[in-house]
C-alpha cells in the first residue's frame, strides 16, 4: 500500500530537517531567470491576463525549483521582478499584486488558498516550496489598503509594496520584506514607513533578506547583518552592471567578503539592460557564480556552504582597514597626478608607468598606496591608481571612499575610468591598501572577462588587499570598495 500524499511530504519534510541537522552545511542554488515581460502599457490589464503572464514565468521557475531540489539544495533564490518584470506605472502594475499577510498568521497557502482573499501567486509559490521539501524565496507585489486618516495614504488609497517572500519545506510563508530603498525607476511603488529588519531561523542558520539597491545602504543591509547577526543573506535583485566596480559578481562577492556572511545574490536576465550575474558567496569568496552576456537563457547555480560562517576555521580574520596604510608615508610625491570620472564620480589618478614600483594617490582623507610587478609593461594598455573620497549623488545619495587600481579604455588617459572588461596585461602582485574612516571596505578583485577570482587573493588584518598567488589572468581591476555609512 502507497503511503498518503500528505504522510509522503511529511516524511520528506522530516528527513531533509534531520539531514540539514546533522551537518554543519546546507546546499544552496539561485536561479538567474530571464523573465518574460508584459506588453508595455499604461491602462491595466485584466485580473485574468495578468496571471496568465505570471504563470508563464512561474512555469519557467517551478522547473528550476525542481532540478534545485533533485540537486539536494535546501534552499533556493529567484530574482527581483522574476515573476512579472518591471515595465509599469504605478496604475498598471495593480492587477499583478496581491495582499500578503505579516508571517506571524502561521499560514500554508497550498492547502489554504483563500483565507486571506484570493492569492494565487502565494498559492503556487508555497505549492512549489512544500511539494519539493525547499525554502523557496521569491519577488513580489504587496497592496494594502488605507485611508484618508492616514497622511501618507496615497490618493489612490493603496500602498503598493516591492515585496520579497519566502516559503518553508511545508510551504508555509516564513518571512515577508517590502523593499525600503527604492532605484530611482520603481514610481510604481511605495517605500515602506520604516525600515524592516527581516530575519528567520532554519535547522541551518538564521537567514536575513532585502533587495537590490538596499544593499547600499546602512538600512536595511548593515542592520541585519551586524545587529541581527544572521549567518546567511537572500539577496532577489534585478542588478544593472556597471563597471568597474558596481558589477554584480564582482561586488556581491566583495560584499560577502566584507561582512563575513554567506550571500546568495539571484538576478535577472536581460542583456539589453545588462541586466546578469548571480552566484553563491561565502566570506572566503565565490562558491559559484555566473555572468553572461552573450545568451538570453536562465541558469541554475547550486553549491554547499557552511551553515554557521562565522564559526568556520576558513572564515576571515577581522580587519582594521586603515591600519597599514596610516603606519606607512606616502611611498610617492606625483608631479603627474590628474583627474578621470567614473560613474559620475571625480577621481584622482596617477599611472602606472613602471613595470613595477610603489606608488600612492590621494584625494582628501583618503591615501590609497599600491605596490605592483608586472610581467611585462605593455605599450598598448595603460593602468592607474585611483582615489575617491566623498558623496556620490547620482542614482542616490551615498559617501563612498574608493582605492582602485583599473586598466583604462585605452592609451588616451582621458579614458581611464571608462567601462572596461578585457586586458592582456598579466601581474606578478599586487598590494592595495587605504587610509579608510570606515570599517566598511569590500575587496574586490576583477580579471579579464569578467572573471572573479576566487582564491588568489586575501585580505590581511591591517587593511592589505594582497595577491595570495601569481595572478592567473589578466588583471582588470583591484579595488578596495569603501562604504562610508557613518557620514549619511
Amino acid at each position: 500500500m502507497l503511503p498518503s500524499q500528505p504522510l509522503l511530504h511529511a516524511g520528506l519534510f522530516a528527513l531533509t530537517v534531520l539531514q540539514a541537522l546533522a551537518s554543519n552545511t546546507f546546499i544552496a542554488a539561485v536561479y538567474e531567470h530571464a523573465v518574460i515581460l508584459p506588453d508595455p502599457t499604461d491602462k491595466p490589464v485584466s485580473p485574468n491576463d495578468a496571471l496568465a503572464l505570471m504563470n508563464k514565468n512561474m512555469d519557467i521557475l517551478e522547473g528550476a525549483i525542481k532540478e534545485a531540489a533533485q540537486q539536494g539544495a535546501h534552499i533556493i533564490v529567484t530574482p527581483e521582478d522574476g515573476i512579472y518584470g518591471w515595465k509599469f506605472m504605478r496604475e498598471s502594475i495593480y492587477p499583478y499584486l496581491e495582499d500578503i499577510p505579516d508571517p506571524v498568521v502561521n499560514w500554508i497557502p497550498c492547502t489554504d488558498p483563500s483565507r486571506f482573499g484570493p492569492a494565487p501567486v502565494q498559492e503556487r509559490l508555497s505549492c512549489m516550496a512544500r511539494n519539493n521539501s525547499i525554502y523557496v524565496v521569491a519577488n513580489i507585489g504587496d497592496k494594502k489598503l488605507c485611508n484618508s486618516s492616514d497622511p501618507g495614504c496615497p490618493s489612490d488609497g493603496r500602498y503598493q509594496y516591492n515585496t520579497d517572500v519566502v516559503f518553508d519545506p511545508e510551504g508555509k510563508l516564513v518571512a515577508r520584506y517590502h523593499k525600503y530603498n527604492l532605484f530611482m525607476v520603481e514610481s510604481q511603488f511605495n517605500y515602506p514607513k520604516e525600515p524592516e529588519a527581516i530575519t528567520f531561523e532554519t535547522p541551518f542558520g538564521r537567514f536575513g533578506i532585502f533587495t537590490c539597491f538596499d544593499i547600499l545602504f546602512h538600512e536595511p543591509a548593515v542592520i541585519v547583518v551586524s545587529k541581527m547577526q544572521v549567518d546567511t543573506v537572500l539577496f532577489p535583485t534585478a542588478w544593472m552592471n556597471v563597471l568597474p566596480f558596481l558589477t554584480a559578481v564582482e561586488f556581491h562577492s566583495a560584499w560577502a567578503m566584507g561582512m563575513h556572511v554567506n550571500f546568495l545574490a539571484a538576478n535577472t536576465h536581460n542583456t539589453s539592460l545588462a541586466m546578469t550575474g548571480s552566484g553563491i558567496y561565502a566570506p572566503d569568496g565565490a562558491r559559484t557564480y555566473s555572468y553572461n552576456m552573450k545568451t538570453e537563457d536562465g541558469h541554475l547555480l547550486v553549491a554547499e556552504l557552511d551553515a554557521h560562517p562565522r564559526l568556520s576555521p576558513a572564515s576571515p580574520p577581522a580587519v582594521c582597514w586603515s591600519s597599514y596604510a596610516l603606519s606607512v608615508k606616502r611611498f610617492s610625491q606625483n608631479d603627474h597626478d590628474f583627474t578621470g570620472i567614473i560613474f559620475h564620480d571625480k577621481f584622482t589618478f596617477t599611472e602606472l608607468t613602471k613595470p613595477g614600483e610603489n606608488l600612492t594617490v590621494c584625494q582628501k582623507d583618503l591615501c590609497c598606496h599600491l605596490s605592483y610587478k608586472m610581467e611585462e609593461k605593455r605599450n598598448d594598455e595603460v593602468y592607474v591608481l585611483g582615489a575617491f573620497d566623498g558623496l556620490h549623488v547620482v542614482e542616490g545619495q551615498y559617501y563612498l571612499q574608493i582605492c582602485t587600481l583599473l586598466k583604462c579604455r585605452s592609451t588616451d588617459l582621458d579614458t581611464c575610468g571608462q567601462p572596461v572588461e578585457t586586458a592582456q596585461t598579466k601581474f606578478e602582485m599586487f598590494s592595495l591598501s587605504g587610509t579608510f574612516g570606515t570599517n566598511y571596505v569590500f575587496p574586490e578583485v576583477l580579471y579579464s572577462g569578467v572573471q572573479l577570482a576566487p582564491g588568489e587573493f586575501e585580505v590581511l588584518n591591517d587593511g592589505r588587499l594582497i595577491s595570495k598567488t601569481k595572478p592567473t589572468k589578466p588583471v582588470v581591476t583591484v579595488t578596495l570598495f569603501g562604504r562610508w555609512y557613518e557620514k549619511d
